[in-house]
């Protein structure tokens, strides 16, 4: 136990003292969302009622997807998870810790928009906090343990920037956080299917915010979770401790089996 919170201290206090990943954790999603705020709930006031949940997805999934793969592949292409076999580190604690930090400046960008959106926008408040936190919390699983795999079978940085990218800008433009769902079209709904945003923001609207929603949130919540689980078994399956070690367990193709929770919630859910 001594072990793992020195590492997760070390990687918390990493964060906050590196100005890239300050970046990402805080600079980023706070200055959108003050963009956000004042700008788009001018120009659409309809935007309130999602300013709150988008901006949580906005914020984790920066931090998620944007920042945390490129630490994985930076440490496996400096050589510092050879150390780590050495001393016997297994490749679980490897991963989880930093998602775990991570994950916890997540929440307190979240905690923040959360808390300053209905007296500074006038947002839409949740209706059950509970169900925020608790969905904000899965959330941060399910994009923790995807940026997780992105780092894992990335070969190098800028395939993370490919990765992430593929997801990143897909998921601002369709996953419902800039326009609700029910009005994008119908081929585009399909295509959302695929992005974790989509179901992110169903569950917030549906449970949080007691709104109508595309998918069940049921339905939404068990994507999120399968999922998570299932990121996080193929990233430790995968995990390579050395960028030159040509032993890797498995194909990185072998991620694309992420896919599939998302391809059988469209086929299971009634888009459009």
């Amino acid at each position: 136990m001594s072990a793992f919170t020195n590492h997760f201290l070390f990687e918390f206090k990493t964060g906050i003292r590196n100005s890239s990943a300050m970046l990402m954790l805080y600079m980023l999603p706070l200055g959108f969302y003050a963009a956000m705020g004042f700008i788009m709930v001018e120009i659409n006031p309809a935007f309130k009622d999602l300013l709150i949940p988008a901006m949580i997805v906005f914020a984790i999934m920066s931090s998620m997807i944007l920042g945390f793969p490129t630490g994985l592949v930076e440490a496996r292409e400096g050589g510092i998870y050879r150390s780590y076999k050495i001393n016997s580190i297994p490749p679980i604690s490897i991963l989880v810790i930093p998602a775990i930090s991570v994950g916890f400046h997540g929440l307190i960008t979240s905690a923040i928009v959360a808390v300053t959106a209905v007296p500074l926008f006038d947002a839409a408040e949740p209706v059950n906090w509970l169900a925020l936190f608790l969905i904000t919390l899965l959330v941060v699983f399910t994009f923790s343990t995807l940026g997780m795999l992105i780092g894992v079978v990335s070969s190098s940085s800028r395939a993370v920037v490919l990765w992430s990218q593929l997801i990143y800008l897909p998921s601002i433009l369709l996953g419902g956080m800039m326009i609700p769902l029910v009005l994008i079209p119908e081929t585009f709904q399909k295509f959302s299917g695929l992005l974790p945003s989509t179901y992110a923001m169903q569950a917030f609207l549906g449970y949080a915010f007691q709104q109508p929603t595309v998918i069940e949130p049921w339905i939404a919540i068990a994507v999120m979770v399968t999922s998570g689980i299932l990121a996080l078994a193929l990233s430790i399956l995968l995990f390579n401790w050395d960028s030159r070690n040509d032993s890797r367990r498995g194909s990185p193709l072998m991620g694309l089996l992420i896919l599939v929770p998302y391809v059988l919630a469209i086929l299971y859910t009634t888009f459009g």
